[in-house]
């Protein structure tokens, strides 16, 4: 029974994780930057629903009404200012200013919060739902619900509304984009602000079940890349089921074996899989948008 309660509480945890991973694929598929800066932005987000929340009483979830948007226009105005105008392998140079401007972020909220530990408190943050002899945190339940939300929107974005069918041909053919006369820069723009802001959705939820500072950052970059690596470069599908894979089996591990080797199995899984299938999951060139 422990070890289903471990898929379950994996299953939930990997929700939100696959919502914050979906952010960096999506931003690699478009625009091939690797946004190593993703982790410090989901901190950023913790950190501004944590004002909100202990500063002013806001209920965590409904912060992300302020926090969202507002993590929306930073990635707007990153792409704008920093990332426009790169020349050269688009790729080293973007992985190296997203660097740069992680690190300038981290240090910022380490001025400004110091590094001491701290937590979004929630009315609900310790209530539980009994299901049988399983016990489902309703704050991991909402946190599914608002994941399978957010994803279910980035889809309909994708699939059914003209700026998705721009970005679509962005990512399968940025020349060809350019040609039928897509703003390719307006895309990669409206793309960066869409990752950023769900790195702040996922934020909230991180801070309200994890105690943070500006270098849980580190961390969670690292755990955001084996997902994205391991579900396949540019797709979203693969991200959702690569982070509901590797945090069920995360959880089983600590529960089974210790808690440290839960965390080495994380990438234990990656190395595996990319050693049979370089591709990842569902890495297919030919469809990078699925």
């Amino acid at each position: 029974m422990l070890v289903l309660q471990a898929v379950i509480d994996g299953m939930l945890a990997g929700g939100f994780y696959a919502l914050m991973a979906a952010g960096l694929t999506l931003v690699f598929g478009v625009m091939e930057v690797a946004n190593f800066a993703q982790g410090v932005m989901v901190v950023l987000g913790a950190y501004l629903s944590y004002v909100l929340s202990s500063h002013l009483g806001i209920d965590p979830f409904l912060t992300l009404l302020v926090t969202v948007p507002a993590m929306f226009g930073l990635g707007v105005a990153v792409y704008w200012t920093l990332l426009r105008g790169i020349k050269g392998d688009r790729l080293v140079m973007s992985l190296l200013v997203m660097f740069a401007v992680g690190t300038l972020v981290e240090g910022v909220l380490d001025l400004v919060f110091s590094s001491n530990l701290v937590e979004i408190h929630a009315s609900y943050a310790n209530a539980s739902v009994r299901v049988g002899s399983l016990i489902l945190p309703v704050i991991y339940l909402y946190a599914y619900a608002m994941s399978a939300l957010l994803l279910g929107g980035l889809y309909w974005l994708l699939y059914r509304t003209r700026f998705g069918v721009s970005l679509r041909a962005s990512m399968q053919n940025p020349t060809a984009a350019r040609i039928v006369g897509i703003n390719i820069d307006r895309v990669s723009a409206y793309t960066l602000g869409i990752g950023i802001s769900l790195a702040a959705a996922g934020g909230m939820v991180f801070g309200a079940t994890n105690a943070f500072n500006a270098a849980s950052s580190y961390d969670l970059v690292s755990r955001l890349i084996a997902i994205v690596i391991l579900g396949g470069f540019g797709s979203l599908g693969g991200s959702l089921v690569a982070a509901i894979l590797m945090l069920s089996i995360e959880d089983v591990v600590a529960v089974v074996w210790s808690p440290t080797w839960g965390q080495t199995t994380f990438y234990v899984v990656l190395v595996l899989v990319l050693l049979l299938r370089p591709q990842g999951l569902f890495g297919r060139k030919a469809v990078r948008a699925q």
